[in-house]
């Protein structure tokens, strides 16, 4: 499967929560308090991390591809950090940047 990804910087974690839950119709996929949190929708992988001084500026896209090896990051002709990474890799990722993330099962 291949998802587009989108990743924000917030303000307020827990607003943003609140309000991207009912926005995507499911609580977090994974959270880590007060500082992270990324849903996995059917077509939409979608983080948002908290930098109040960057609140609602777009921190990079790229996809979560479960046929991608490892990590990979490049920079398109705007400026534009691209990521491709496995659902996987972004889990091994979330742990090692920010710490231990609550799962919730997906239904």
């Amino acid at each position: 499967m291949k998802r587009f990804h989108i990743a924000l910087a917030v303000a307020d974690l827990d607003a943003s929560i609140a309000d991207y839950s009912l926005r995507l119709g499911q609580a977090p996929t994974a959270v880590v308090s007060g500082q992270y949190a990324m849903w996995r929708t059917d077509l939409l992988n979608f983080s948002i991390n908290l930098t109040p001084q960057k609140a609602g500026q777009l921190r990079h896209i790229g996809f979560e591809d479960d046929a991608a090896e490892g990590f990979t990051k490049s920079v398109d002709v705007n400026g534009l950090e691209w990521e491709h990474f496995s659902a996987q890799e972004q889990d091994r990722r979330i742990e090692s940047t920010y710490g231990h993330a609550v799962r919730a099962e997906r239904g």
